[in-house]
């Protein structure tokens, strides 16, 4: 098997697995207590706390571990707006955020809270100008991740972080995805990531508060780490967390070429071996080991169990996958293609030959998923000027299949209405308009569902 979804969990380093085995006959004691056992925990907690402050780029004193990276991310949201609350109860995030980030969002605002949800362009990514028009005086916090966990897109937190700062208000970033391969740049105030992200054992997250930033920890507190994280705290998952961090940051900058030029090959070999594909996410600005296409007329759910069978474990952002009925919130907000989405998130060490394979393997998948699902055949013969597609009460892609089918009986000038109760069409018909070069006119309200209407132009 070859493991392609780094993103969501990276295999345990070797240094993390030796860190941790060492550290569980040292680290097992309370490191409050001041016997000579509480001291040696003490000691390899406080080591711990030192080396995440190097790798981060802040203070000892600033730093938390908490039980998981989410855990960070909600403490960090919480505790920021709760120690704000004088300022207002305004707070701004991007439309692309960690799942994290935006249900903290919505437990705030279902408290009376405003959330201000930025945009992001075709990319994935936000525009420092997008946060400056959405700050007001009564804004307690902003959130933006520092790359995006579906399609690896960098984001420009050093410019709003700037923006951010003049206005006075504290930028939370989610480092998860980034801090394996470096510190995050800017004037940020709080930073949340979490270590299986990069190959330390799960159970092991990290929050910073920066000195100055008003924090009131919420919930029942105890005297551990600085109240931020009450409970009794796992050192040898810290020592090995830690330990992995710096074995992985020692590796960044080489294993960075290697696969950017990997994912590269990808990203130009799918379109070309593949017809009908979509690489979505910045070509540029992005993470070395992400890379992520959506292919027309296939379900992703299907497509994810042809490649699991032949040997490779890859993610999906579809609306088709079982976790989910409703497209990915991140295709989503970038306008791109939802249906049959592969992320492919390269672990450090990927063999090159496993990427070649997978380019052999993927065009023989997704053929045979468009095979049963009915994908369309060359156009017919022109028989009407308006045609109705009724999909109602079927899921992506069938609706998307079935204007396909159907397109080449239309002349030009002549439309389409495909008549669709899945949210997945929204963002699906306009995207396949958008790959076909036809018009897509809108969507109107139909007794049932919806009616998406598309025009012919070519």
């Amino acid at each position: 098997m070859a493991y392609f979804d780094a993103a969501s969990a990276v295999p345990l380093h070797p240094v993390a697995r030796q860190a941790l085995l060492a550290s569980l006959d040292e680290g097992w004691a309370d490191p409050a207590r001041l016997y000579r056992e509480g001291r040696k925990a003490r000691m390899l907690l406080d080591a711990s706390r030192e080396a995440a402050a190097e790798a981060v780029g802040c203070r000892a004193d600033e730093v938390v571990f908490t039980s998981s990276g989410t855990r960070a991310v909600h403490t960090g949201v919480a505790g920021a707006l709760a120690g704000r609350r004088r300022v207002g109860r305004h707070l701004i995030v991007s439309s692309v955020e960690h799942s994290s980030v935006l249900h903290s969002a919505e437990v705030f605002e279902a408290d009376g809270g405003v959330v201000t949800r930025v945009a992001v362009d075709r990319a994935g990514a936000v525009d420092p100008a997008g946060y400056a028009a959405a700050l007001r005086a009564d804004t307690a916090l902003a959130c933006l991740q520092s790359a995006n966990h579906e399609v690896g897109t960098v984001q420009p937190v050093a410019e709003v972080a700037e923006v951010c700062r003049a206005a006075g208000v504290p930028l939370l970033v989610d480092a998860a995805q980034s801090l394996g391969w470096g510190p995050v740049e800017g004037d940020w105030s709080l930073l949340a990531a979490s270590a299986h992200k990069w190959g330390g054992p799960s159970g092991v997250g990290l929050l910073v508060v920066r000195k100055g930033v008003r924090f009131a920890a919420q919930g029942p507190v105890d005297e551990r780490e600085s109240g931020r994280a009450p409970g009794f705290e796992n050192i040898p998952a810290i020592v090995a967390a830690v330990a992995s961090l710096r074995a992985v940051r020692a590796e960044a900058a080489q294993e960075a070429v290697r696969l950017r030029g990997l994912t590269e090959r990808i990203r130009a070999r799918v379109p070309e071996l593949v017809p009908d594909v979509e690489v979505v996410g910045d070509a540029v600005r992005r993470l070395p080991g992400i890379v992520t296409f959506s292919c027309l007329y296939v379900d992703g759910e299907a497509l994810l169990h042809e490649l699991d069978r032949a040997g490779f474990s890859v993610s999906s952002g579809s609306s088709c996958t079982s976790s989910t009925l409703t497209p990915s919130h991140v295709l989503k907000a970038m306008g791109v293609l939802s249906e049959g989405n592969v992320r492919v998130s390269l672990p450090p060490g990927t063999a090159e030959a496993d990427v070649e394979r997978f380019l052999e393997v993927l065009p023989e998948a997704v053929a045979g998923v468009r095979e049963k699902l009915g994908a369309p055949a060359p156009a017919t013969a022109v028989q009407a000027e308006e045609l109705i597609v009724d999909s109602l009460g079927k899921r992506c892609p069938i609706p998307v299949i079935e204007l396909a089918k159907v397109f080449g009986r239309v002349p030009v000038g002549g439309t389409v209405r495909v008549l669709s109760d899945d949210e997945a069409a929204r963002l699906d018909i306009p995207a396949w308009c958008g790959m076909r070069g036809q018009e897509y006119v809108g969507e109107e309200p139909a007794e049932k569902g919806t009616a998406y209407v598309v025009r012919r132009v070519s």
